[in-house]
């Protein structure tokens, strides 16, 4: 399951799917999502073997962790699937525009998912959605 708490299991979600890909076998959507998502970030396709899944990604560590930025790749596609929170469809619209590119687009938003996801934890309340939300207005150019 992917939404598990334990590390290793996560891990082993990402490493399954993509193993799945390069062999060519059936997948289910999840699985062909997170493929999706690590196929689109080559950089990241050696964390994803099993010599590695068990590699720690501290902030001072200097190295991105591959899941973390993968599994917002992953949110925030969900979340325009959904159109939740309500408007952000648009606003990636209107980014898309701006960026060109539907990938550069969500390594934009991503970096508002995350700072919003970051003050949540830092203030163990919730994820301020208005606050993510002009965040996100600001960086497709202002406005409503």
């Amino acid at each position: 399951m992917i939404f598990s708490q334990d590390r290793d299991s996560l891990r082993r979600v990402y490493r399954d799917a993509w193993q799945k890909r390069t062999k060519g076998l059936p997948m289910s959507p999840l699985e062909t999502g997170i493929a999706d998502v690590i196929a689109e970030h080559p950089e990241y396709q050696a964390a994803i073997s099993e010599d590695a899944l068990e590699a720690d990604y501290l902030p001072d560590g200097g190295q991105a962790n591959p899941y973390l930025h993968m599994g917002l790749h992953l949110g925030l596609r969900e979340q325009l699937a959904t159109d939740r929170p309500p408007g952000i469809a648009q606003l990636h619209r209107r980014i898309l525009a701006r960026a060109g590119e539907r990938h550069e687009a969500e390594h934009r938003m991503i970096e508002c998912l995350a700072e919003t996801l970051w003050e949540a934890q830092a203030g163990n309340a919730p994820p301020d959605e208005g606050r993510y939300l002009e965040r996100l207005r600001q960086l497709a150019g202002g406005g409503a």
